[in-house]
């Protein structure tokens, strides 16, 4: 399959799975039902996950996957921000939207939406991604919320989901990559009702391998084969991991790998002053005179 193929694919499905699972978002339904959900209905239309299904609640920004036993539910009027990443051969879609429970968007929500569109629109072979970055910020900023500064979208290439080149969500002078015909980007704004920045929390639920380390756990060692053989370089959930070992096991092997540099966690990201979080994305490829949008 041609990697143009694959990325369309991908995309295809992403954007189904996307449409699907708006019957899932009502008040009582638990988060690790809809990560399921999401995930094997990927596989079913013919992806793998690209990364963990994210179901980040309110203030929570980025990094929350459920695990086995999670008995989190869904209430009226959160804001839930679904994430979800599809490859067809290492080809990625990456694409996110916010529900706000049992209720309408909401200004919060239109803000990170419209940021959304404005960048698409800026998008094309020979802009600067700090004029992309511009047309977030200026969007969140005209609405009355603000960016979150510390997070961004990112280039995207075969089984690397964060390939070096971001796309924040403030404009800075220092970011002048030239997007090229061919590249593909997440473009991903995040609005907040608090003050615009993320700070990292426990648990980490989000894992990635690195490199093969030496570790004198013979568990993890088993466990590092697991990881690389079938997740390769793409992120994966403690959920994902359950069952392979015991439980006790599983988070010492885990937490010695992260220790020794083999795999790399990725902590939850919650707002810093408990501000509520929007959030929606769209994976593109660029053109010459525009962007291509595949989910």
């Amino acid at each position: 399959m041609e990697a143009i193929e694959a990325l369309l694919k991908a995309g295809e499905i992403a954007r189904k799975v996307k449409e699907e699972v708006v019957d899932l978002i009502k008040p009582g339904t638990k988060l690790y039902d809809i990560a399921e959900f999401v995930e094997k209905r990927i596989v079913e239309l013919g992806g793998k996950p690209a990364f963990p299904c994210n179901l980040s609640l309110n203030e929570i920004a980025a990094h929350y996957t459920p695990y086995r036993g999670d008995e989190s539910v869904l209430k009226e009027g959160d804001y839930l921000k679904l994430d979800l990443g599809v490859h067809v051969d290492g080809y990625i879609a990456d694409t996110a939207v916010t529900f706000r429970v049992g209720m309408g968007e909401d200004e919060l929500m239109e803000a990170a939406r419209e940021a959304l569109e404005n960048a698409i629109a800026t998008v094309r072979a020979g802009v600067m991604v700090r004029d992309v970055a511009k047309a977030i910020e200026e969007t969140i900023r005209g609405r009355g919320f603000n960016p979150i500064v510390n997070l961004s979208g990112h280039k995207i290439e075969r089984y690397k989901l964060h390939a070096g080149v971001s796309i924040p969500n403030v404009y800075r002078q220092a970011d002048t990559y030239v997007l090229q015909e061919g590249d593909v980007f997440a473009i991903e704004p995040f609005a907040t009702t608090g003050a615009g920045q993320v700070i990292e929390v426990p648990p980490a639920l989000i894992f990635m391998y690195v490199r093969d380390r030496p570790v004198r756990m013979l568990q993890a060692r088993r466990l590092l084969m697991h990881i690389k053989r079938e997740y390769k370089t793409l992120p994966f959930a403690y959920r994902w991991l359950q069952g392979f070992m015991p439980e006790g096991q599983l988070k010492m092997a885990l937490a010695q790998l992260d220790k020794v540099g083999a795999i790399y966690s990725y902590p939850i990201l919650r707002e810093v002053r408990g501000g509520m979080v929007a959030q929606f994305e769209h994976t593109v490829i660029v053109e010459k005179d525009g962007a291509h949008i595949t989910t």
